[in-house]
């Protein structure tokens, strides 16, 4: 099933705030990267970092301590609008669509957007509740390498494809109704959280 419905302007106005969740394992300067571009292409005002306490999908083994990637979070960026949540953890939740439910209802004149890679975008049909994600808040998916072209043909870029808006309206994604999304070129940075765990010296 395709979604027909065009994004429609939001009428609450308020910060507008990129959500960008992981494991952070740990955080490295392509989150930065990200992250900038974020602020800069979408028009946002900030971005939490929301560190998962344990990513349902991923496994325990090699995940540093909670804290330590917390700190390593705050070491790793200095943009004073770069803010570094503990929501998950305050919440109580483990699955993305339950923290967007919460932080929706605690903050409910925010204008969120859920930020992600191509790689995530081709699994998210595996996250729990994936549909209500995308009709909690708009998504905002940054280019890849190797995933982007597969990520738009896979499952959820074609049930939304009618819900896609053009790169030129990026600004616009955090005022929109969900479901809306938008899918950014050039944003590639090939740190990779499992490259830099692999490479990380043994002791």
């Amino acid at each position: 099933m395709i979604e027909t419905t065009a994004p429609r302007r939001r009428t609450a106005r308020g910060p507008r705030v990129g959500l960008l969740g992981g494991s952070f394992n740990p955080p490295h300067a392509g989150h930065v990267h990200i992250s900038l571009l974020a602020l800069r292409r979408l028009n946002l005002d900030q971005i939490w970092w929301l560190v998962s306490p344990q990513n349902p999908l991923k496994p325990t083994a090699g995940m540093a301590p909670y804290s330590e990637r917390l700190d390593s979070a705050r070491d790793v960026t200095h943009d004073r609008r770069i803010r570094i949540s503990e929501a998950e953890a305050e919440l109580g939740t483990r699955y993305t669509v339950d923290t967007l439910r919460k932080l929706c209802s605690r903050y409910p004149h925010h204008g969120f957007v859920w930020i992600m890679g191509a790689d995530n975008l081709i699994q998210i049909t595996k996250w729990r509740r994936w549909i209500e994600i995308f009709g909690a808040v708009p998504v905002a998916v940054f280019d890849r390498p190797t995933y982007s072209f597969r990520a738009l043909a896979g499952t959820a870029a074609t049930r939304y494809a009618r819900c896609r808006l053009n790169e030129h309206e990026g600004g616009t994604l955090a005022d929109r109704v969900p479901p809306a999304w938008i899918f950014l070129w050039g944003s590639n940075d090939p740190t990779s959280a499992t490259a830099l765990r692999e490479s990380a010296p043994s002791c």
